[in-house]
């Protein structure tokens, strides 16, 4: 038996410090709106009005359930430093048992 969970994704700027990130997610956290954050460094090269960009970035990934992803996703929109930041979606299978934490 299996549970289908969320996975939304986005980047802040590298320009954060680890405690300033840490915030940011525990935000969410705090929000209800996710069971967990994963938080990694990453380089994104980027084209943005011209010109072609090299900029260290953090990685965000966010395991939510479908009830909670809409939210979730205004959340980042609003609270976001980026004009246009970037923000995927899409559904995963998981074991039932992590699917249910997932729930709450």
């Amino acid at each position: 038996m299996s549970g289908t969970v969320w996975i939304v994704q986005t980047t802040l700027s590298g320009e954060m410090n680890d405690v300033e990130v840490g915030m940011w997610c525990q935000s969410i956290i705090d929000s209800n709106l996710a069971a967990c954050v994963d938080i990694k460094r990453t380089n994104s090269v980027y084209r943005w009005e011209g010109e072609i960009h090299n900029t260290p970035e953090w990685d965000i990934q966010i395991r939510t359930s479908e009830s909670k992803k809409d939210e979730l996703i205004s959340k980042i929109k609003s609270e976001h430093s980026y004009d246009v930041p970037a923000i995927f979606w899409w559904a995963v299978d998981s074991t039932k048992e992590y699917y249910d934490w997932v729930q709450g």
